[in-house]
């Protein structure tokens, strides 16, 4: 690697579930506009749990206040809201996938610029992003953090384009990836998402304030009424004056939205792309059913990301659902240290048996997905621990064989369950009476597709079928330095 790039890291917290690493929430033209962007912060908390922060602008100077921890705690004090005035603001909730766990990655990143001050709030991963960076350095650009947004900044503050929309739109061109952003400068607010629309935005109205958010949840929160989602590779402009505007700058290209949203990253009470999240959820449970069906007593979610397809499982079975594990809402995802031992330890933490109704008994446990299989394990365990006569697990998604590059906190390929054995193989390490996963098919026959195309999918499911929809310029240049070395090993 190159000695000035450095080492991009992924937070050292987890608890065996894929992490969406952001959640991003912006307002313009409110006189309460941090306070607004604290409340939808919070909603979107779900999104990113380890630092948030919020950029004002009050028509003069920008203010920022960025914090480690939740939102609640770090911008619910009257001080802090008071310290972020004006009437446009925008605000961000952190996992990191890209950057070290520390405040000078928190975001929005804020820099000045020959046009003026530049926030911007960033949702997803810019796959090129250390090709990008290490291009940038040897050119004279300083970075502040290792975050793979601040490439953005740098981008639009070189361009050799005369307006700052035309230099954030040639900042856009250099970039691969992912991202849903909201850019706060001078002369307005931009809110924009891919050309593949791969990490989601929707845009609310409440009053003469037009809102931005990763979620509809967070304009409900509000208030505000939704309006409809900003389209793969649309740009919207809100002027200061209040005045709104769309542009396109990209060539017309098949949308790829993730899927995952779908299956467990976005709040049950969401809507994406006008589906209720919730019944998306309980149809991908009942296709999971009639795909996978078994003799059992008691239909169990895992809490609570199982609950929705649980539900739906149940009703198209016509086997009971029944709350079998009752986890605590005490502890937070952070809490859990790493480290195997530890990490198992905390499963009982959170979960535990329902033992008065699970003894005897067959159930069937259903989870929205199985990454490492560290967690699937122990909850199978506790199940026999509490007297089930039969544990069969079913899983609302297909089986997570590859690593996401797109704003999604994945372990490495090697250490994914699904990548290292068979379903078979999964089965015995879980140590399930039987395990069976929903189809690829049944997905997206559950979110209203046939099946799933070859030649042109409609979602982004590389976590499940390895067809990445963008270059992965970063991952490549990896690999081949990778076995390069090895080579280099070999020979000496």
């Amino acid at each position: 690697m190159d000695p000035l790039t450095p080492m991009i890291t992924t937070n050292p917290f987890d608890d065996d579930k894929l992490r969406e690493e952001c959640g991003i929430f912006g307002v313009s033209g409110a006189e309460t506009a941090s306070a607004m962007v604290a409340l939808g912060l919070h909603a979107l908390q779900h999104r990113g749990q380890e630092a948030a922060g919020i950029t004002s602008w009050d028509g003069h100077d920008f203010h920022t206040h960025r914090a480690m921890g939740h939102v609640a705690g770090n911008f619910d004090r009257d001080e802090v809201i008071r310290g972020l005035p004006g009437d446009t603001a925008c605000g961000h909730v952190r996992y990191s996938t890209t950057g070290e766990t520390s405040l000078r990655n928190v975001q929005p990143l804020y820099a000045e610029l020959n046009s003026g001050g530049f926030a911007v709030a960033h949702n997803g991963n810019i796959s090129n992003a250390m090709k990008v960076r290490r291009e940038l350095i040897r050119r004279g650009s300083i970075f502040q953090s290792t975050s793979d947004t601040e490439v953005i900044i740098h981008l639009v503050a070189t361009s050799n384009y005369r307006t700052l929309l035309d230099k954030f739109i040639d900042a856009l061109k250099q970039i691969e990836g992912a991202y849903s952003l909201i850019v706060m400068t001078p002369e307005g607010m931009i809110a924009c998402r891919d050309p593949l629309g791969i990490r989601p935005l929707v845009m609310g109205k409440l009053g003469d304030s037009t809102i931005f958010a990763s979620e509809t949840v967070a304009l409900d929160v509000v208030g505000a009424d939704y309006v409809r989602s900003i389209d793969p590779g649309e740009l919207v402009i809100v002027t200061k004056d209040g005045e709104m505007r769309s542009i396109r700058p990209f060539g017309e290209v098949h949308p790829r939205p993730c899927i995952f949203e779908h299956v467990y990253f976005s709040r049950p009470d969401s809507i994406i792309d006008n589906s209720s999240v919730y019944s998306v959820r309980k149809a991908i449970g009942a296709q999971l059913a009639i795909e996978n069906p078994v003799e059992a007593d008691y239909v169990i979610p895992v809490p609570d990301s199982g609950v929705p397809a649980a539900i739906g499982y149940a009703q198209e079975s016509g086997i009971p659902f029944e709350l079998g594990i009752i986890r605590s809402h005490y502890i937070g995802r952070t809490f859990i240290q790493p480290g195997d031992k530890v990490r198992h330890l905390g499963v009982k933490l959170k979960h535990n048996a329902n033992r008065a109704l699970i003894q005897g008994k067959r159930i069937v446990l259903i989870d929205d997905s199985i990454v490492r299989g560290t967690t699937s394990l122990k909850i199978v365990q506790m199940m026999r621990e509490a007297g089930a006569a039969e544990v069969h697990m079913r899983i609302a998604s297909p089986p997570t064989k590859h690593s996401c590059f797109y704003g999604v906190d994945t372990p490495e390929r090697t250490k994914l369950l699904a990548h290292k054995l068979d379903i078979g193989g999964m089965q015995d390490f879980i140590h399930a009476d039987s395990l069976a996963f929903i189809s690829i098919d049944g997905l997206y026959k559950a979110l209203g597709e046939a099946k799933r195309a070859d030649i042109r999918p409609q979602y982004c499911d590389a976590c499940f079928t390895g067809d990445y929809p963008t270059k992965l310029t970063d991952q490549d240049e990896a690999v081949v330095e990778n076995q390069f070395e090895l080579l280099a090993e070999r020979v000496s």
